[in-house]
């Protein structure tokens, strides 16, 4: 059940601490499962300075290593992500995929002296694995350091290379504590028919195509939606594009916030009202 998130600058440490904390888990007899962000850049055939000056390589990894997460977290394993996890975001998305699996978690933050780290790159054994300078740069510039104060990062575990890990009080509270309860922003809505989202789509299409063919016989001003009694409109200052994106955005809000079906179409004519004010 518990996740461990690593999250450190380049050539911090990371996998040593990740393997400590493996070997100190099988050692409670506990399952351990590693998912290395360099294992998965490795597997998709990037090489490594490449892969991080591409915006999009990098997204694509990021997305595997939470479905690998989400996966493979039980309630008898312990999921160590070993990766730089160096955007707060991301960390915040991890926490609350954690937290609907009613797991404890953890963040382990590697720090070290900045012109240390490049000696360790440096002097790593497999010249594959050395980051570039302008490479090594950017990852520091990016960073956003992991805060106890946040929720998503606490309980923040924060040490030096030379430190002692202290894996006792991880234990403790990846173990001994009761897992978070799953709450309204880490939960998925539930529909409130199974045929909602075919409703929701039809719906506001045929509201959509029927506007359309009136702004294309030359209506303007407030007009009656075909279709439907009593609901009405002002097109004077509304494009066709406007119209699709008004559709996807209140498409996406419906997902999250479910309303009845039979409240489609009035709920749909009043979130456009507001928006062509």
């Amino acid at each position: 059940m518990p996740l461990i998130v690593i999250s450190g600058f380049p050539s911090s440490g990371k996998s040593t601490r990740t393997q400590e904390l493996k070997k100190f888990f099988q050692e409670q007899d506990k399952e351990v499962i590693v998912i290395s962000e360099n294992d998965q850049i490795v597997k998709a055939g990037f090489e490594k300075n490449a892969f991080y000056a591409d915006s999009n390589k990098e997204k694509h990894i990021r997305g595997l290593l939470k479905s690998d997460v989400l996966k493979l977290i039980t309630p008898n394993n312990v999921v160590i992500l070993d990766a730089p996890n160096y955007i707060k975001g991301y960390r915040y998305e991890l926490f609350c995929a954690a937290k609907n699996n009613k797991c404890l978690q953890c963040t382990v933050h590697t720090q070290v002296n900045i012109d240390e780290a490049w000696k360790f790159n440096e002097e790593r054994e497999v010249k594959t694995q050395i980051y570039d300078r302008v490479t090594f740069d950017a990852l520091i510039m990016r960073y956003e350091e992991p805060e106890g104060k946040n929720r998503w990062d606490s309980p923040l575990y924060a040490l030096f290379p030379n430190d002692t890990l202290d894996v006792d009080s991880i234990y403790s509270n990846l173990f001994k504590k009761k897992p978070p309860k799953a709450n309204m922003s880490t939960q998925n809505p539930k529909l409130s028919s199974t045929n909602f989202l075919y409703d929701l789509d039809q719906i506001t299409k045929k509201i959509v195509d029927g506007i359309v063919e009136l702004k294309k016989a030359g209506a303007d001003g407030e007009v009656d939606i075909p279709g439907y009694d009593n609901l009405k409109v002002d097109v004077s200052r509304v494009t066709v594009p406007q119209l699709m994106n008004l559709r996807r955005q209140y498409i996406t809000y419906s997902k999250m916030h479910t309303p009845d079906s039979k409240n489609i179409p009035n709920l749909f004519i009043q979130y456009l009202s507001t928006y062509l004010k």
